[in-house]
């Protein structure tokens, strides 16, 4: 039988709060230091001093980094690019994702001069799916730089497809405001859960078996349909913007040390088996993970083994003043519900138009803010912006007031809400944005009717 663990002795104890609050104490001592010499005030002055040097410089930063950035970002043209899908889609949404890695995953590793001087940023993609009045529309927003490679990758795995430049549908939508036409609903959606932990995907519908039409459970199909049944005068966009993922976090027990997603996601999983892991006296590790969460396990553990992309969803229903539905906010609030794995994570709706990721005011919203909030997040959709704020946007954001304050100064003015970007990885972006197969009937879906091909080698000249 192994002895109980034995209590620290006194000099021990000593040492371990000495070593965990060495820095606190030390500044006691300095601070005890000063006040017995009568130094104590002019050594506030200057820590003061210090902290508004600080501070400022911290903002002049932040300015200087948006304004080059804003300049680079300038000089990129981008392209709205409509993908028709064939007639007959008989590949699973495999296809989709060697498309997504191929041509989507732009990782590059810029230096200093590239990032602080020039202002360099990674290119981002929008995929986009659209109802017009009812007619539904697959879009890939793009920089022009790159619109050979997204032809040449969707012909390769979609060969009868058709790819073609279009103008932005979003413009004909020119405000929401009270004397407007249109009115409009929108909100974004975030993880519920850590992003190590996948949502379900087209693999947990059995799509990867490619089984045979009639048996094909696909999930974007609730989504293509309600798209098709909006009216004439509706519109609703769905829109989901991607970047190669660069997101970082402090590395414990370090002081600049940083790791990427794919560590991030390893570190949660020993924090997640913990309560189950056993170590012996001999140092072997023994882990027991009970029945009900092997599906959590195997999912973080698949969803780092493909390439991750940082991800921003956005989804707005416009229609005009004399047909608008209130109840389609219902619709879009659930169109991603199928793609929740309660042991796993979901996609859960967060700062819709209506305020909620302000919070309430002690008066509430009225009227006209909602609208206003409308009328932002229409400009964003337009702008394709969610990795890279207007300069406003990162001054006056709801992080920069202290809750009480910001109890009364949303009757006057709505600060900015950040929007939240999270990992997925390309089979779970493959599962929100695919073309559906054949057993989605919806007449409003636009395929290419006819197989497209090459003349015969043998026609006179």
């Amino acid at each position: 039988m192994s002895e109980a663990p034995q209590s620290p002795g006194f000099f021990e104890g000593f040492e371990n709060i000495l070593k965990k609050y060495i820095i606190q104490i030390l500044v006691l001592v300095v601070l005890y230091f000063l006040w017995r010499n009568g130094m104590l005030t002019d050594f506030i002055k200057e820590i003061l001093a210090l902290v508004g040097v600080f501070i400022f410089g911290k903002w002049a930063w932040r300015v200087w980094l948006h304004y080059i950035q804003n300049d680079f970002i300038s000089g990129i043209d981008f392209v709205l690019l409509e993908i028709v899908p064939p007639r007959e889609v008989l590949r699973s949404p495999k296809s989709m994702e060697l498309f997504f890695t191929n041509a989507l995953y732009h990782w590059s590793q810029k230096g200093g001069k590239e990032e602080y001087w020039q202002g360099a940023v990674w290119l981002w993609f929008s995929l986009e799916i659209a109802s017009i009045d009812g007619q539904v529309h697959f879009y890939i927003r793009t920089p022009t730089r790159i619109r050979n490679l997204i032809e040449t990758q969707m012909y390769a795995q979609y060969p009868q497809a058709q790819v073609k430049v279009v103008e932005d549908y979003t413009l004909a939508v020119d405000e929401i405001s009270e004397k407007s036409s249109w009115g409009a609903w929108g909100c974004e959606f975030k993880l519920f859960k850590p992003e190590a932990l996948p949502i379900k995907t087209y693999v947990d519908f059995g799509l990867d078996k490619d089984p045979k039409e009639e048996f094909k459970v696909d999930p974007i199909a609730p989504i293509i349909e309600f798209f098709g049944s909006l009216q004439k005068g509706e519109q609703a966009w769905l829109q989901i913007l991607v970047t190669a993922s660069q997101v970082k976090y402090k590395t414990e027990g370090t002081w600049f040390e940083e790791h990427d997603w794919v560590e991030e996601s390893k570190v949660f999983l020993k924090k997640f088996l913990k309560p189950y892991t056993n170590i012996r006296e001999n140092g072997s590790v023994e882990i027991r993970v009970p029945d009900f969460l092997s599906n959590s396990i195997k999912g973080v553990s698949g969803k780092i083994t493909k390439v991750g992309f940082d991800t921003g969803i956005r989804v707005m229903y416009v229609a005009k003043k004399d047909v608008y539905d209130s109840n389609r906010r219902k619709d879009i609030r659930l169109i991603f519900r199928q793609y929740a794995n309660p042991d796993s994570n979901q996609l859960w709706r967060y700062n819709h138009t209506a305020g909620d990721a302000i919070g309430a005011s002690i008066f509430g919203l009225s009227k006209k803010q909602v609208t206003l909030l409308a009328h932002r997040m229409l400009r964003e959709y337009q702008e394709r912006g969610f990795f890279h704020h207007p300069l406003r946007h990162q001054l006056f954001n709801e992080h920069s007031f202290p809750w009480v304050i910001k109890l009364f100064i949303k009757n006057f003015f709505l600060p900015y809400v950040h929007s939240v970007t999270f990992v997925l990885n390309t089979e779970e972006l493959a599962s929100l944005w695919h073309f559906p197969g054949q057993t989605l009937k919806v007449p409003t879906l636009e395929r290419i009717e006819s197989k497209e091909a090459a003349p015969p080698t043998n026609l006179p000249i």
